[in-house]
């Protein structure tokens, strides 16, 4: 859990190695994201696999599109976005709001601004093992109100996946993974264990920190910091009047191959042409596929 004090409270705390920006991009239809992970300076950090921080407003989106392979991770932190799939499960995922979902063998979805003004956020790919690549899909969603949250001594966190400050994220994730949306006020200064076999990042949302080390230059948004070996973090908010905003996240490496066409993320080659196979014939998870259009698309459409 994460705690404020004395820095002996890491046996080996980990420092800054990689630092990016994440640079705008145009995805979906007329969309644009910063993208860190997932450009060409860090096209993997096993087992993320794309963060993307998102700002669309209609009629820019993501329209219909598949995936296999892998889980996304949409929180949204302004407005709101519609989601629907060929499975029928669809809903509105509001500022606070967390969708964990598990495409596995195949989803075909559409997420989209709802209603007026900006829909803000940001979505973490996590690739899922060989054995896990082909389940069932499925969603964990929570309301803002739902998700674990615990504060002291400066610090407020909000437990997306994992453990902070005794409190615990009921999401199961199949690949072990922990997500930290922490906010510090002026002068705070906290520490949080990371498992040390797993790949550790840091993603700045507001305000500017120093990690790693009481010395470091602060850091500002729209910034990854790629974070080394070592059993934890601290963190220091050096500014006397500024809070600071950022995510914690880490992950358990798979270690495996990694084989990626756009959307469809497999170990082989051959799986990728598999998978377009599938796609294109709607078998073997995209039966759905074949007829269905998310209610967007026919609105664009009529």
């Amino acid at each position: 859990m994460a705690e404020t004090g004395h820095p002996c409270a890491l046996h080996k705390p980990r420092l800054v190695v990689r630092k990016f920006q994440a640079r705008p991009q145009r995805e979906g239809e007329g969309a644009v994201v910063r993208r860190s992970i997932g450009r060409f300076e860090l096209k993997y950090f096993d087992p993320f696999l794309v963060l993307d921080e998102f700002s669309v407003a209609a009629p820019a989106g993501f329209p219909d599109h598949p995936h296999r392979g892998f889980e996304t991770v949409t929180y949204m932190l302004e407005g709101a976005v519609k989601h629907e799939d060929f499975e029928g499960h669809k809903g509105t995922i509001m500022a606070g709001d967390l969708q964990w979902m598990t495409a596995g063998k195949g989803i075909v979805h559409s997420e989209m601004p709802a209603g007026q003004g900006t829909a803000k956020g940001l979505q973490l790919w996590i690739n899922l093992s060989s054995n896990d690549k082909m389940i069932e899909p499925r969603y964990q969603e929570l309301q803002g109100k739902d998700i674990a949250r615990a504060a002291g001594n400066g610090v407020d966190v909000r437990v997306i996946a994992g453990e902070s400050m005794g409190a615990r994220s009921p999401v199961s994730t199949r690949t072990p993974t922990m997500y930290l949306d922490f906010t510090m006020k002026p002068s705070a200064h906290l520490w949080q264990p990371i498992p040390e076999s797993w790949n550790a990042f840091a993603y700045v949302l507001e305000g500017e920190a120093a990690f790693g080390s009481e010395k470091a230059a602060p850091v500002g948004p729209h910034n990854l910091l790629l974070l080394g070996g070592g059993d934890g973090v601290e963190v220091w908010n050096r500014s006397p009047a500024k809070a600071v905003r950022f995510l914690l996240v880490a992950g358990e490496p798979l270690g495996e191959p990694v084989a990626q066409l756009g959307p469809f993320v497999m170990n082989t080659e051959e799986e990728i042409d598999r998978t377009i196979d599938d796609f294109e014939y709607c078998v073997n998870g995209f039966e759905k596929a074949k007829w269905w259009r998310s209610e967007s698309t026919v609105e664009t459409e009529g």
